[in-house]
């Protein structure tokens, strides 16, 4: 990297009320809260993300096969191995090796617009 340029999550360190998140992260249109602690120290956090569900007309089926991980699916199916994510909010799992730790297993992937504020997928 040139030097003196900083990368983007870098960047936004230094503007005062910036969002964390860079524009690939899950939780980048999360909102952000504030709270005052009693000594009126003021700590930012990320507000809890609620998705609705998507029907069927919003996402594809993928069969999964022996040795894909989420990572291997984002890059293939989003051009971005950082999007695994969309994957995981399509699906009812907790924990994202869930998605592919059976060969077989039939995942939802979301389709361009699936989520509201869509345009998430490239």
């Amino acid at each position: 990297m040139a030097e003196g340029i900083q990368p983007y999550e870098s960047a936004l360190d230094a503007i005062p009320g910036a969002h964390p998140y860079p524009r690939s992260s899950r939780y980048h249109d999360a909102e952000i809260g504030v709270h005052t602690a009693a000594d009126a120290t003021e700590h930012r956090y990320t507000k809890r993300r609620l998705l609705p569900p998507l029907g069927a007309q919003e996402t594809e089926e993928h069969v999964v096969g022996a040795g894909e991980r989420p990572d291997l699916l984002g890059q293939r199916l989003f051009g971005d191995p950082g999007q695994w994510w969309q994957i995981a909010d399509a699906n009812p799992v907790l924990d994202p090796r869930e998605l592919t730790d059976e060969p077989g297993r039939v995942v939802d992937v979301p389709l361009p617009g699936g989520f509201p504020q869509g345009g998430r997928r490239a």
